[in-house]
């Protein structure tokens, strides 16, 4: 039956299993891009109350490229009012800042599930999760949502 273990019970067999049929899937009928903006796009009025924080700079586009460095982190500036969220993004996962520094839940958005994570008390969150894919983050501050706009890894 759909979604039960096997009946040996082994369902890390299961995953991997799973795992080849998606990589089969994407190799052999690939999500046409236009289907993929499509869902990323309604997916966005999920916290229709959420405040947008707007891209304000990217270092893949707005830095200068240093002499030497091939594997550089990227830089990702986000801005909603006064709310400002820095973040770096490496092959490890995320680290970030919240400014002005405030205690918040931040759900990296992509793929089947958000990964919460929290901020300390000086607005500072990472994540050991690199993301995949389309991500964004959300931020929850009391009653406050402010969501990302969503960018490829």
């Amino acid at each position: 039956m759909p979604g039960q273990p096997c009946p040996d019970g082994d369902e890390f067999t299961d995953a991997l299993l799973e795992e080849e049929l998606r990589q089969a899937a994407a190799v052999l009928d690939p999500v046409p891009a236009e289907l993929l903006q499509t869902a990323l796009d309604a997916f966005a009025l999920h916290d229709l109350d959420a405040r947008i924080a707007e891209l304000t700079f990217d270092s893949l586009l707005d830095a200068l490229p240093v002499r030497g460095v091939l594997d550089a982190p990227r830089m990702l500036t986000f801005r909603a009012g006064e709310v400002t969220v820095d973040v770096e993004v490496t092959g490890e996962g995320l680290i970030g800042q919240l400014l002005p520094p405030r205690s918040a839940r931040i759900e990296v958005l992509g793929g089947p599930a958000a990964r919460p994570v929290s901020t300390d008390t000086l607005g500072r969150f990472s994540s050991d999760t690199p993301p995949s894919g389309p991500f964004a983050l959300r931020l929850r501050t009391g009653a406050e949502v402010i969501v990302t706009e969503w960018l490829r890894a």
